[in-house]
């Protein structure tokens, strides 16, 4: 019997939607909560695990029997893959799958922020017609410069949105792009400090890494218009959270689209929330009805391979 432990907690109606993908001989649970100890106790006596959110730390990747972990989705920052390596652990993620949606998420963050569309349906809801006072901080896409920090697949991806919005693309990223895909994509590099300068939109689709941890924080908002939208799609670690509420408070940012968090699901002390200017999303960027079963397939195939003792496809794996 393989036994395959999903790391976020999961209800029984969600397991029964996965059991149908499950190879023949396969079983599958979940963690019963986040806390550290609930997680190394799901994963006594299995052999694989799959993790969405959930962090995966040299204890769990220590307990005995267990030969690979799958990320849904791509960010890896929650995984030790140190103690990956010196377990003899292999780890993998689905490259690329959710390029397109992540980018919707941080394109239609865009627009929800500058059409004050959320604020305008709290309103409502609550019985106010607040025309008048959304009206004025309403703002066009179309024609705008947007500067895209992170020109991996979801940055190209939103990219290509844009370019249905005629919007001049500037990017950031450590290995600039070729000539050919600059051209394709109808982007143009810029060093990140004169992108935030530029930018109407600032949208946020990198890694998070040490290169990119707290990359914006005070002193790059304030080189941004005030009259910028921020959008974070990437992690909550790229971002300074308490800079970026302060800068919205202080009227020095328009406002901001948040799909991510320094520590999630969010905290209720968290200094983005109750900002009027600010939409908040519950991480849900990569997340598509779509996707459920074709990323579970690939997930599948992938921890298949390493039970056969072949090779999972080269451009999934991270150990």
């Amino acid at each position: 019997m393989v036994r395959l432990v999903m790391l976020d907690p999961m209800g029984p109606e969600r397991l029964e939607r996965i059991k149908p993908y499950l190879p023949e001989g396969w079983d599958i649970a979940t963690a019963v909560s986040r806390a550290p100890e609930d997680q190394v106790a799901s994963l006594q006596g299995a052999t694989f695990a799959i993790t969405g959110d959930v962090p995966v730390t040299a204890a769990m990747f220590a307990v005995p029997g267990l030969k690979a972990v799958h990320k849904w989705g791509v960010g890896y920052d929650g995984f030790d893959l140190d103690a990956a390596r010196a377990a003899g652990v292999r780890v993998m993620r689905t490259t690329g799958a959710n390029a397109v949606t992540v980018a919707e998420t941080t394109l239609g963050l865009i627009l929800a922020v500058n059409r004050n569309i959320v604020r305008g349906h709290m309103g409502i809801a609550q019985g106010k017609w607040l025309k008048g006072e959304v009206g004025p901080s309403c703002a066009t896409l179309s024609g705008r410069t947007v500067g895209i920090i992170g020109m991996g697949h979801i940055g190209q991806a939103l990219a290509r949105l844009l370019q249905g919005f005629g919007c001049r693309v500037l990017y950031f990223k450590r290995n600039p792009l070729s000539a050919e895909d600059e051209a394709a994509l109808n982007a143009r590099y810029s060093p990140l400090d004169d992108l935030l300068a530029q930018a109407d939109v600032v949208t946020l689709n990198c890694e998070l890494n040490d290169s990119t941890r707290n990359l914006i924080g005070r002193r790059e908002l304030a080189l941004m218009k005030p009259d910028a939208v921020l959008v974070n799609a990437a992690r909550g670690g790229v971002l300074v959270e308490a800079d970026l509420a302060e800068a919205i408070r202080e009227g020095r940012l328009r406002g901001a689209g948040i799909d991510v968090f320094s520590v999630e699901p969010v905290e209720t002390d968290n200094p983005l929330l109750g900002l009027p200017q600010v939409v908040l999303t519950p991480h849900v960027g990569a997340l598509s009805a779509e996707g459920f079963a074709t990323g579970l397939r690939r997930m599948i195939a992938n921890l298949q391979a390493v039970a056969r003792g072949d090779e999972p496809e080269p451009g999934d794996v991270l150990v």
